[in-house]
């Protein structure tokens, strides 16, 4: 089989074994559970919590003891089992705890997968430069097409989720067995200190005024991913409880409006050379972070039906939000640093955003949506008022059966029933982009250099 589609077959299930419940995974805590806001930020926290230590683990392990390949499959069968377990759980803490096992033995896979692609195509005598790419683009297709199943087979707020996602890992990890082999590399020396072996001489970049500011700035704008992977789906799912609403196509394939998104991501990554070279990287990476204030505010205004446009708006700026910084950061990094602190900066960019801005996005956001978002009614007259309909509506009075409330006869509730303004909580959530954006603008000086110049050409070639 050929080298380049096995790697592209192992991008597709790296991505699909994820997609199948990430961005759906909402539908299943607040929809089925009906568990709060606070403990579900804690659970997209785990992807950060994981993120801060294992891929080093891994890497160390990789480089030292084990091939790239064989912990690989290792850590995909393992996270299979916790997927299949997850449906069992019962308790919010025990998800967490659960979740984070997941957590630890998928996130670090990301950066495997990635070197096992490199040393594979090294091995064969191919370009990294232009064959990567193309494989890479089909880990985004596998998150679609889970995205899609899950949605299409009715299991967006099941627990099959996990299932379709379990299944997925345990055939990528009984198939990774069969790569081509990569053995550990040695390049960590043994008399190494424990802070060059862990990564941690990376902190010391935070001694420059200017690295520090973009560190920081990485990690709010990673908690700015947390929000639309967490709460995204469930918002649009949630159009459901408004009567005028609840037959949409929207709310009925509400996961297949987001994949737009990750659609929106694979095209912006071809203008990315163009943006670069005529604005430079500080003002792409401003780009970027005023594309996450229209992706909140566009789903602030947007609906179903009259403001469908707004929704669709906002999963096509999400591609910019998310490639243009990522990219344009990678980029500044690269060209800002010597050849000695390069990979440890890299290391340093991807922590801030997917280590400890996730953990603050999704911590926080739970917090802040269950103490100052969420709405509790006890009465069906002020229900059907937010909900825009007659107390009398049939599909209201279904949604408060389903919700194992009675009304009594004097129209109220023997217990309140919880629904979300997402109106004000996508509004804050858009205030809180449009500050990291102004901020940013006024504090980050840079100038642009030969350097970027250089980098900047080698990626429009």
């Amino acid at each position: 089989m050929n080298v380049k589609f096995r790697l592209t077959l192992m991008s597709f299930m790296q991505f699909f074994v994820w997609g199948a419940w990430l961005i759906t995974i909402a539908n299943y805590w607040f929809g089925t559970k009906q568990w709060d806001g606070t403990q579900f930020g804690a659970i997209f926290a785990t992807m950060g919590f994981a993120s801060l230590f294992m891929p080093t683990l891994t890497g160390i392990i990789a480089d030292k003891w084990v091939n790239a390949e064989i912990l690989y499959g290792i850590l995909h069968i393992l996270y299979a089992g916790v997927l299949f377990y997850l449906p069992q759980v019962e308790s919010p803490n025990a998800f967490f705890w659960t979740m984070l096992a997941a957590m630890c033995f998928y996130m670090p896979t990301i950066s495997l997968s990635n070197s096992i692609s490199y040393t594979t195509l090294k091995s064969g005598n191919l370009d990294v430069v232009k064959d990567f790419p193309p494989i890479r683009v089909w880990g985004t297709v596998g998150f679609i097409a889970a995205m899609w199943i899950t949605n299409l087979t009715g299991n967006k707020a099941s627990s099959y989720q996990f299932y379709i996602a379990g299944t997925g890992a345990l055939l990528l990890g009984v198939y990774a067995f069969s790569l081509p082999k990569c053995k550990p590399s040695k390049l960590i020396a043994e008399e190494a200190s424990l802070m060059h072996t862990l990564g941690l001489e990376a902190f010391k970049l935070f001694a420059n005024y200017k690295m520090a500011l973009f560190f920081i700035f990485s990690m709010f704008l990673g908690g700015a991913l947390q929000l639309t992977n967490a709460y995204g789906d469930v918002f649009l799912d949630e159009f459901k409880h408004f009567p005028k609403y609840a037959d949409s196509f929207v709310v009925k394939y509400s996961t297949i409006i987001m994949s737009i998104s990750q659609v929106s991501e694979t095209l912006f990554i071809l203008a990315i050379p163009f943006f670069l070279k005529r604005f430079g990287i500080k003002k792409v990476m401003i780009i970027a972070m005023l594309a996450w204030v229209f992706r909140f505010g566009f789903f602030a205004y947007g609906d179903p039906s009259g403001n469908l446009w707004m929704i669709i708006l906002s999963c096509v700026v999400y591609g910019m939000a998310f490639d243009f910084f990522n990219i344009s950061g990678s980029l500044f990094v690269e060209t800002s640093t010597t050849a000695k602190t390069r990979s440890s900066a890299q290391g340093m960019f991807m922590m801030m955003t997917n280590g400890f801005g996730a953990v603050f996005g999704s911590l926080v956001s739970g917090w802040m949506i269950d103490k100052y978002f969420t709405k509790s009614f006890t009465t069906i007259q002020a229900t059907s008022e937010f909900v825009g309909s007659e107390p009398t509506n049939n599909h209201l009075l279904d949604f408060v059966k389903s919700q194992g409330v009675s009304i009594l006869n004097n129209g109220t509730f023997d217990k309140a029933i919880q629904m979300k303004d997402w109106h004000h909580i996508w509004l804050s959530f858009t205030i809180y982009a449009l500050i990291i954006t102004i901020l940013f603008a006024l504090l980050f000086k840079h100038k642009h250099t030969q350097a970027e110049e250089k980098a900047i050409e080698a990626i429009s070639h």
